[in-house]
Parts: C-alpha cells; structure tokens; sequence
C-alpha cells in the first residue's frame, strides 16, 4: 500500500463510537405470551403426566396389549338385544382380523421355507405346505364370498347353508348305500 492515502477513498475511522437511539421500545408481547403458556398450561400439564407416570410405576399399559373379553357368538343373542348383536359383530370383525394375520403368518412361512431350501422345497417344505393349505381351506370355508360388507350375520348365514348343505349330501349318500 502507497504511503500516502487518498482521504477520500479511504477515509479516517471515527474516533468514537456513535450513540446508540436512546428511544424507549415497546413492549413485544411474543416472549409474555410464550413464559404465560408455560406456566398456565405446559407446567400443570408435566406435572399431572409426572404423577400419573409415578402412581403408574412399573404397570405400564402399552396401546398394543389390549385384551378384550370374548363375548357371546351371534346365537346366543336375543332378536332385540342390538348391544348384543353390536358386541357379536365386533368380535366377528376382530376375528376375521386375527385370522388375515395367521393367514398372512403361514404364507410367509411357506416362502421362507421355498426360500431357504431351494431346489428341494418340495419334499422339504411338505408339512409347511400342508398347514397352510389346510389352513386355507378353513380360512375359504369361512369367509369366503362374504363380500365387502361382510359381519357375523352374514358369516352365521353362511355356515348355515354349508351345514345344510353337508346334511343334504349325508342324507343322499345313505340313500345310495342302501
């Protein structure tokens, strides 16, 4: 850098600091609001949560153990009894689910099993395979062409015309046989 300094490019550094604007700010009502919801609402909120985890102790229920108590099947319903009918139909439908997951349960066994043996799957993986075609076989006997809309009254209805149907072929096979 030359020894002299164009004052206008470069010129000097104040000497002191400037003042700073000695106007009063108003009050920003975002922080108050903000220490007000802390205090009214998320501090009573913790410590109700604290207690209750306290009282709790180590009999912490988990949102995926809820067991329900069986109820009664459709036919032991009385005609007007809809609570009854309403609590069937739930567990009807709670069922069904747990059958879709057992279903679901056995199919991955089966793949695994074809996975894991290879090319003797087919004499290895038999008794896999037999389980899960006979639980398949339950499985379409029961639910089979319920449709969409599909509850315990329907599926009752079906099973109904399955036994009647079993009772008609039983009945012809005996007059055959004599």
């Amino acid at each position: 850098m030359p020894k002299s300094v164009d004052k206008d490019v470069y010129p000097e550094r104040p000497t002191q600091t400037p003042l700073q604007n000695q106007e009063v700010s108003r009050l920003d009502p975002v922080p108050l609001l903000g220490y007000l919801y802390s205090q009214v609402v998320d501090r009573p909120v913790t410590a109700l949560h604290d207690l209750m985890d306290h009282v709790r102790g180590t009999k912490r229920l988990h949102y995926y153990h809820r067991e329900f108590s069986r109820v009664p099947d459709l036919t032991a319903c009385l005609e007007e009894d809809h609570v009854c009918q309403y609590e069937a139909n739930q567990q009807w439908k709670r069922d069904y689910m747990v059958d879709q997951e057992i279903m679901k349960i056995l199919r991955d066994n089966v793949a695994s099993c074809n996975r894991r043996e290879g090319a003797n799957a087919e004499e290895n993986c038999a008794p896999v395979v037999a389980q899960y075609a006979e639980a398949c076989k339950a499985y379409k006997s029961r639910y089979a062409e319920l449709g969409y809309y599909s509850g315990a009254r329907r599926c009752l209805m079906k099973q109904k015309a399955r036994m009647m149907d079993e009772r008609k072929k039983a009945a012809q096979e005996e007059a055959n046989l004599e």
